[in-house]
């Protein structure tokens, strides 16, 4: 009997060996030792892949407490959706982590373990979550060290104050959430209204959501249009929200004010934490 989890890995795996491309007699990517698809033989076989989908990257995504889950979520869908990648969910010990709406996590590897360059270094962003991290001096040195080192720097939603922060995003264009866009100078970054903003190295994305399309974006960037568009439709991403209040400026104006003054002096917290780091 295999649970949910299981089910969308073999799932995923068997829509990406069937995607139009023809089987090939040459060596076929391989799983790490410790992958979880490595338990769901006989549903997942990869040798179904292509030989050139596979690949060897490596992530390491930064977990902290009360960071928001869906910002860490979205994104780690899409990367373990790379047949052959290690993904890692990185934190300062392997206790658990609360998330900032209380749902658990349980990292994979402290930061001393985590891989050294790895070829993506991520971390996900919350409110008051990310301003303590902001100001953990551990985990802003992780980011700083393996940022110095890592293909891709990447966040999603506020943690791109953590990259702000650890000295990673100065005079590059970024995306975040609406309430850290007009902080984002105080950083050396400069704030856009995209969704997903890639600079050179540096993929960020905006508001928590916006982490399936970063997510998406990434994997784009690292196998390619047609296995991206696979993992798409594995996950049915297709969105059509009821309705049409996602950005401040979709919004009605009474909910967008509403919102804004829920979080007062978020702007002068983030300038005064920034001000810090210098």
């Amino acid at each position: 009997m295999i649970d949910r989890r299981q089910f969308t890995l073999a799932a995923t795996a068997a829509m990406l060996g069937t995607c139009g491309m023809s089987r090939t007699a040459q060596a076929q990517p391989s799983l790490p030792a410790d992958s979880p698809r490595r338990g769901l033989a006989p549903l997942f076989d990869p040798t179904a892949y292509p030989s050139d989908w596979g690949g060897d990257e490596q992530v390491v995504m930064l977990a902290y407490p009360g960071m928001t889950l869906l910002d860490l979520v979205g994104p780690q869908h899409m990367f373990a959706a790379m047949l052959g990648a290690t993904v890692r969910i990185a934190a300062k010990t392997l206790d658990p982590i609360q998330s900032d709406l209380g749902m658990t996590i349980q990292p994979d590897v402290t930061f001393s373990d985590a891989h050294p360059e790895p070829d993506v270094i991520f971390t996900p962003g919350s409110i008051a979550g990310t301003f303590a991290a902001m100001e953990d001096a551990e985990t802003v040195d992780f980011l700083a060290t393996r940022g110095e080192r890592a293909h891709y720097v990447t966040s999603v939603c506020t943690g791109a104050m953590l990259l702000g922060q650890a000295g990673l995003i100065d005079g590059y264009r970024v995306s975040t959430h609406w309430l850290a866009k007009p902080a984002m100078d105080a950083f050396g970054a400069i704030a856009t209204d995209e969704r997903v903003t890639m600079d050179r190295n540096r993929l960020t994305g905006g508001g928590v959501t916006a982490g399936i399309d970063f997510g998406l974006t990434m994997v784009e960037e690292l196998r390619g249009t047609d296995y991206a568009q696979s993992v798409q439709l594995m996950a049915e991403y297709a969105p059509a929200p009821p309705l049409a209040s996602g950005t401040p400026d979709t919004a009605p104006p009474e909910v967008r004010d509403r919102m804004a003054a829920a979080f007062p002096g978020f702007e002068e917290h983030a300038r005064a934490v920034a001000a810090r780091r210098r």
